[in-house]
């Protein structure tokens, strides 16, 4: 059996909608992605799927049932095409589609993060900056004003926010995501050192760090209230 394109009608095995997946094969489905995208700047064409797994950190049964949720096998003797297997894995994360971004917390991390070019080459674009410090009002970084955060709900439905990204201590990390969810943010990266709390319904989503590109997008990482 082959790999197929997202959105290929030719009658094998297309990709499923990201519900139809286990939620553990969505957790692991960044890690694959990140081991990708190494392989393919090494200039990796293909790869087999002890190879792939050794590069994710899982074994190679458990990584080729994940893969075959996605209707990708490989192909016997050659293994996996790296660059279709990346985009197979995007379109499932929603990766293809350009997505705004707030991020909110300015300090040291966040003015990392406001930089950080691993957002854009995954599909997210950082609309708007804020913070709960005066002082850090009106700051600008990478061509971006930073915002109060009480003008969080007008500015995420002006900018159409579908992401938000806490990069404040753990103190402040709740609240903060309570305010996303109440402005119609539906994801949540939390680089705060701490769980998040969130309503049913809001997927929370976790970036362990910008150097290796994990992009989590389960309910796992949460307490659903």
């Amino acid at each position: 059996m082959s790999q197929q394109r997202p959105g290929d009608s030719s009658g094998r095995h297309a990709v499923p909608a990201l519900p139809d997946l286990p939620e553990a094969t969505v957790a692991r489905l960044p890690e694959y992605l990140r081991a990708l995208h190494n392989l393919a700047e090494a200039g990796n064409d293909t790869v087999s799927s002890e190879g792939l797994a050794a590069a994710a950190g899982v074994n190679s049964a458990k990584l080729r049932k994940d893969l075959s949720h996605l209707g990708s096998y490989g192909t016997r003797g050659v293994g996996y095409d790296v660059a279709l297997l990346i985009e197979q894995i995007e379109y499932v994360l929603g990766l293809h589609q350009r997505r705004a971004v707030a991020l909110v917390g300015v300090g040291n991390l966040g003015h990392a993060l406001a930089g950080y070019a691993g957002f854009g080459s995954r599909g997210f674009r950082i609309a708007a900056l804020f913070d709960a410090d005066p002082s850090r009002v009106g700051e600008r970084i990478n061509g971006l004003v930073v915002q109060h955060i009480e003008d969080l709900p007008e500015i995420a439905a002006a900018e159409s926010i579908a992401i938000g990204v806490i990069a404040t201590p753990a103190a402040a990390a709740q609240s903060v995501a309570d305010q996303l969810v109440a402005a119609g943010v539906t994801s949540i990266l939390n680089f705060a050192p701490c769980v998040l709390s969130v309503p049913e319904g809001s997927t929370c989503a976790r970036l362990i760090s910008p150097s290796s590109c994990r992009y989590f997008r389960s309910t796992s990482t949460a307490r659903h209230r």
